[in-house]
């Protein structure tokens, strides 16, 4: 008779094919390295100088990138607890729109610091608490570190907006700064609503076209669809417009049924009755003073044929997102399915014509970062104005201020903040190797000149020496520092507060990204 050995501990409770890992060394440093993985891939992209990324996604799509939000976006991260700093990420990305590789590389620092402190023998505990500490404290100094009379500006004053923009543009296009500011500001105060602080991301749009470099980008005071219209009318001013989503065809009968015919006559008839509906219902557009007809979906060929008798200018917006934005544009109401629209229903356009324009096209997304960064820098400078200087001198000044806190610390705690404060040299050191410099005399050298009280010196990195960049209008904005600082102590917190992970068994069923029996690779 065989003796079966009866499961005890965690394993009686759990499912067979569970993990189960605790204790320091299985779960809190395991979590630590995983994080400290993706924040040296994300690390090498910050700044001016930040090296690009190639990712293929899962879907064989190219990304060439230094924008830390795409990156991690597209790496589909499996680690629980890298996945904790993806979130802090996407939670700066989504409310302010810059900023994500700071928040993911400084917290990333900050977890690499805490793994030395434990091997020293700190509790976990001890280190959250330090780190608590010294995250308010750095708030408080970020708070005195801000430019007096930053606070009060007007958000369409073009040359203060390009004043606080740039270096967020210059971090994803350096040395393309100054065109790409000037343009992306204007686009923005001409969007800008009476009331800054409900300013729509969404209305500034970028439109890539095959042809020409980026000093031929210009601004259109409107919207740019790309594509021609439909059929032959290309200008039309002044116009109303109608919006069908279900597009503009003979309409297709809900149950299926069967037409006898005996003649031929019968079956003219037939065609005739199907032609005339189609025009009654173009009629009804246009008599409604529609000039323009925006459909959704395809458009059929009687149909159009009718549009170009009624002099109809038609045009096709596949995408439902870009449909939704024109309505907005022009004030219409979008139908459902082809009818006469009533005059609350139609929008109105100055003019809608077609034009060559020879644009600007980048490989994949890198040009359009940059003016997302922009645009979302305007937004949040519509929210809170306040600028500390740039070029890593915040950052010095905060790592020198934290370590003289230390000092007046009793306690383990003391140690932790110590290694926060020397968290924030990764910031000069990053950008200075990025820049090709010595990251030991810049860091070096920045501590020097803090100390004698110039706590504006940060680094030029087109010189690659230490300048006070208020002198190089170099600023960075307080609220983008404030939400990642914050964003990145709480990821790092939340990480070293997991002493056991537990993950049941995957559900069965074939894999995600299995091909599906049975077919061949293409």
């Amino acid at each position: 008779m065989g003796f079966s050995m009866q499961p005890y501990g965690i394993q009686s409770m759990l499912k067979e094919g569970h993990k189960h890992l605790s204790g320091l060394d299985e779960a809190v440093l395991k979590n630590i390295d995983a994080c400290k993985q993706l924040s040296t891939i994300t690390r090498t992209s910050l700044g001016p100088n930040g090296m690009n990324k190639m990712v293929i996604n899962h879907l064989d799509k190219l990304f060439v990138t230094n924008d830390a939000a795409t990156i991690v976006n597209e790496l589909e991260v499996q680690h629980p607890a890298a996945k904790i700093l993806v979130l802090a990420g996407k939670a700066q990305q989504e409310e302010i729109g810059d900023g994500a590789n700071l928040a993911i590389s400084f917290a990333g620092e900050i977890l690499q610091n805490a793994d030395e402190l434990i091997r020293m023998g700190l509790h976990p505990s001890e280190i959250i608490s330090g780190y608590n500490k010294s995250i308010d404290k750095a708030i408080e100094i970020l708070g005195e570190l801000v430019e007096p009379g930053s606070e009060n500006m007007d958000v369409r004053n073009k040359e203060e907006v390009i004043f606080r923009m740039k270096a967020a543009v210059a971090s994803k296009q350096f040395g393309q700064e100054d065109v790409l500011c000037n343009l992306i500001s204007e686009a923005c105060i001409q969007v800008c609503p009476k009331n800054p602080a409900n300013f729509n991301v969404d209305n500034v749009r970028v439109a890539k076209l095959v042809g020409g470099g980026l000093n031929n980008s210009s601004i259109v005071h409107g919207m740019v669809l790309k594509g021609d219209t439909v059929g032959t009318m290309k200008r039309v001013e002044k116009a109303k417009v109608a919006v069908f989503v279900g597009g503009v065809d003979t309409s297709a009968t809900e149950t299926k049924g069967t037409v006898l015919i005996h003649s031929a006559e019968q079956l003219e008839n037939y065609a005739k009755t199907e032609e005339a509906k189609v025009e009654e219902l173009i009629k009804a557009v246009a008599d409604s003073g529609a000039k323009v007809i925006v459909s959704g979906a395809a458009v059929g060929e009687m149909a159009l044929h009718f549009c170009e008798r009624y002099k109809l200018m038609v045009l096709k917006i596949s995408s439902k997102f870009e449909l939704r934005r024109f309505c907005r544009t022009t004030g219409a109401i979008a139908i459902l399915k082809l009818s006469p629209p009533s005059p609350d229903d139609l929008g109105y356009v100055d003019s809608i014509s077609v034009e060559e324009i020879g644009g600007t096209r980048v490989t994949v997304m890198t040009l359009k970062r940059a003016v997302d960064d922009g645009v979302n820098t305007y937004k949040a400078m519509c929210r809170d104005s306040r600028i500390v200087p740039g070029g890593a001198a915040t950052e010095i000044e905060l790592a020198k201020r934290l370590r003289e806190f230390s000092f007046k610390e009793t306690g383990l705690d003391q140690y932790a903040i110590t290694k926060f404060a020397e968290s924030f040299e990764m910031i000069p050191k990053t950008l200075a190797e990025n820049a090709g410099l010595n990251a030991m005399e810049i860091i070096s050298s920045l501590y020097a000149d803090h100390a004698s009280g110039n706590a504006k010196v940060g680094i030029d990195l087109v010189e690659g020496v230490c300048k006070d960049v208020s002198t190089l209008n170099i600023w960075d904005l307080y609220v983008t520092k404030l939400f990642a600082l914050k964003y990145a102590a709480d990821a790092a917190c939340t990480v070293l507060r997991v002493d056991q992970i537990i993950m049941s068994k995957p559900a069965g069923g074939p894999r995600r990204d299995a091909a599906p029996g049975g077919m061949d690779e293409d």
